[in-house]
């Protein structure tokens, strides 16, 4: 049986991992879970799955949790930096799944992997701010690392089996978001309500604006450079709109081999979690026949210029990763609160990327600083505007 850490049990990632916890209880248990404020749905998670351990943001939602749950309930609430540092770390863990949304995900994930855990990682942000020191650290420290997004799973099982120097291309597949025909003419009226409405996926807020923008796409080949130690010039994004091809890798004699599934997470969250195995989920199988043809198209990066941008911090390395990172979680939370136009997503990234004092070879410390700066930065260019 492989002894869980989930965190960021609340969110999409977090629920349905434990929904294959609940298939499949003779094989997973779960010893800790942490959230962030979602204190009600982490106090049913807790009566129901008996962690030992659960993290929650601070001292405030701490008392908040306890007093949702029953007396007779015996659960560790631990809370803050340190709280999540001792849910990714305790000595019971097997296996960490990193499912936190976004920056606050770094310190946790470094820890599990210092302390010799398995990672199944969802948080790419990790990797897009310090992927080669995470990297680095899996090597040292010889534990495994698992992608839980789809389109790395995906570009995971499609290398099964193969060299690395056989690779000629990695080929990440994008859904489009909600607005790929929409005119670029329209997009300054774009609102939270139809940026969050995703054609295919049932995502957390974040991650289904950073889809629409492409922003998404852009931080999987960052993650992909880095998972897969291939070179920006042979990651390749390519238009999907069905949803059914999660990535593909090209080989050196031209054969393509790609990984086809519905799109539900639930299928990359297990593999992640059972490797080398596979379980017997209930999901079904694309249906070719009713399907009838799978398209496919370039990116339009003019309509959608976070990609092209996020290539380019990607490339140019440094710190550059991690401000694009946080001024994106500026950008998108602003986005969500009205206090900035879908148009002003890209320019917010932009201008911050511009002021920013790169640092080529950056330690943990200053890729930390960076991520501080950018977000003091997005938000000192946000109040300027309102002002």
């Amino acid at each position: 049986m492989k002894a869980l850490s989930i965190l960021g049990s609340t969110g999409s990632i977090g629920t349905n991992a434990l929904d294959i916890v609940r298939q499949f209880p003779d094989r997973f248990r779960v010893m800790a879970l942490a959230a962030k404020t979602s204190v009600a749905k982490l106090a049913e998670q807790i009566v129901e799955f008996s962690p030992r351990v659960v993290a929650v943001y601070d001292d405030v939602h701490a008392v908040r949790l306890k007093a949702l749950l029953p007396s007779d309930v015996d659960v560790d609430i631990v809370s803050g930096d340190d709280g999540y540092l001792t849910a990714a770390t305790l000595p019971e863990i097997d296996m960490v799944l990193g499912a936190m949304v976004g920056a606050a995900g770094l310190k946790p994930t470094l820890a599990a992997i210092d302390a010799g855990k398995d990672i199944a990682l969802a948080n790419k942000e990790t990797l897009v701010m310090a992927g080669e020191i995470v990297m680095a650290r899996v090597a040292a420290r010889g534990v495994k690392l698992m992608p839980v997004d789809s389109e790395h799973s995906a570009i995971f099982q499609s290398m099964a089996g193969h060299q690395h120097a056989e690779i000629r291309e990695i080929l990440l597949t994008a859904s489009g978001g909600p607005f790929r025909q929409k005119p670029a003419a329209e997009f300054a009226a774009i609102t939270p309500a139809m940026a969050l409405r995703h054609p295919n996926w049932s995502m957390g807020s974040k991650i289904t604006i950073d889809s629409a923008t492409l922003m998404n796409k852009g931080l999987e080949v960052i993650e992909a450079r880095w998972l897969f130690d291939v070179d920006f010039s042979h990651i390749k994004v390519v238009v999907h709109p069905q949803s059914i091809i999660h990535s593909m890798v090209t080989y050196q004699d031209g054969a393509v081999i790609a990984q086809l599934g519905i799109p539900d997470m639930k299928g990359a969250i297990a593999y992640g979690l059972s490797h080398p195995q596979r379980l017997p989920l209930s999901l079904p199988a694309p249906d070719f026949a009713a399907l009838g043809q799978l398209t496919f198209e370039e990116p339009d990066l003019d309509r959608f210029p976070c990609l092209a941008l996020a290539f380019k911090a990607g490339a140019a390395g440094g710190t550059g990763p991690a401000v694009l990172n946080a001024a994106n979680e500026i950008a998108v939370a602003a986005f969500l609160d009205g206090r900035l136009p879908y148009t002003g997503i890209y320019p917010l990234i932009a201008q911050t990327l511009d002021r920013h004092p790169m640092v080529s070879h950056p330690d943990l410390d200053q890729l930390i600083a960076a991520d501080r700066w950018a977000r003091e930065t997005a938000h000192d260019l946000i109040h300027r505007q309102e002002s």
